[in-house]
């Protein structure tokens, strides 16, 4: 790197940090002063995410890589039509999004992703997952919990046969963000982030459901994250949504919505009994 590079960049370093600019930002201009990259940066036909814009799996994928300042091709597979060859050729156990690509190589599954671009991609600004092994096996838990429990209610909230059935399901969606306000108060250690003062695992684990959980709140007329029972979440919520590394990632609500009505009446399609 040039002696000229080098003062360039002390100079975005000092004005940027003056002017309020995010340390994403300031990362980019300067790999692209320096001519390189840091320690596992790829060129974007190197790092790629298989996915489609309304997955929460998908987006968070894509948010680790914001906080980690890779660049990636976002490759786009339509959930409403047949499954890519692509797709069934690289996740031929699952066959299901994301798939993240990164040398060539593909990993699937949106948790072992996230651990994956942690452990990749460590000289950046922050890590993912706490150092601390407690901290670390906590993390992982609550994640666990967001797959295991929750999303699965939030799911069958969306795509209820029956009244009955979404009955059932919204209280156990109501009661799962109860629970979550609860590990946010343990977590944060009075901070902004499940992961303090920073974006963590359990963050990017729950706030890629952000987008859904207003959108089947809205079918069902009922405010799943409210101000009366989560008041912590809500407050956590603003301040995720409005992350430099989520904002973007984050899909219009009302466009959601949309995709959700079709991509139910697909799911009921073939989930229903054939003669």
């Amino acid at each position: 790197v040039s002696t000229q590079a080098i003062s360039d960049v002390v100079f975005i370093f000092i004005s940027a940090s003056e002017a309020g600019t995010s340390q994403h930002n300031i990362y980019i201009k300067t790999a692209q002063i320096c001519g390189c990259e840091r320690k596992g940066d790829m060129a974007e036909s190197n790092v790629k995410v298989l996915g489609t814009w309304a997955s929460p799996f998908v987006m968070r994928v894509k948010i680790a890589l914001h906080l980690k300042s890779v660049r990636y091709e976002d490759v786009e597979e339509d959930l409403l039509a047949p499954k890519s060859e692509l797709l069934l050729k690289s996740n031929p156990v699952y066959k299901k999004i994301p798939v993240f690509f990164h040398a060539h190589n593909p990993i699937c599954e949106s948790l072992i992703i996230l651990q994956y671009i942690d452990e990749v991609w460590t000289t950046s600004a922050s890590s993912i997952l706490p150092s601390d092994p407690y901290e670390r096996s906590q993390s992982r838990f609550w994640a666990a919990y967001v797959d295991d429990k929750f999303f699965p209610a939030l799911r069958r909230l969306l795509i209820g046969a029956t009244e009955e059935d979404k009955k059932a399901a919204l209280a156990e969606v109501v009661e799962g963000t109860v629970v979550l306000e609860g590990a946010f108060g343990e977590l944060s250690k009075g901070k902004a982030f499940f992961g303090g003062d920073n974006i963590g695992f359990v963050d990017i684990a729950l706030g890629s459901l952000l987008g859904w959980i207003e959108v089947i709140g809205k079918q069902c007329e009922t405010k799943l994250v409210s101000e009366a029972k989560t008041p912590r979440l809500v407050q956590w919520a603003d301040c995720f949504s409005a992350h430099e590394a989520v904002k973007d990632v984050l899909p219009d609500v009302d466009k959601l919505a949309d995709f959700g009505l079709k991509l139910r009446a697909k799911i009921l399609k073939a989930l229903a009994p054939t003669n």
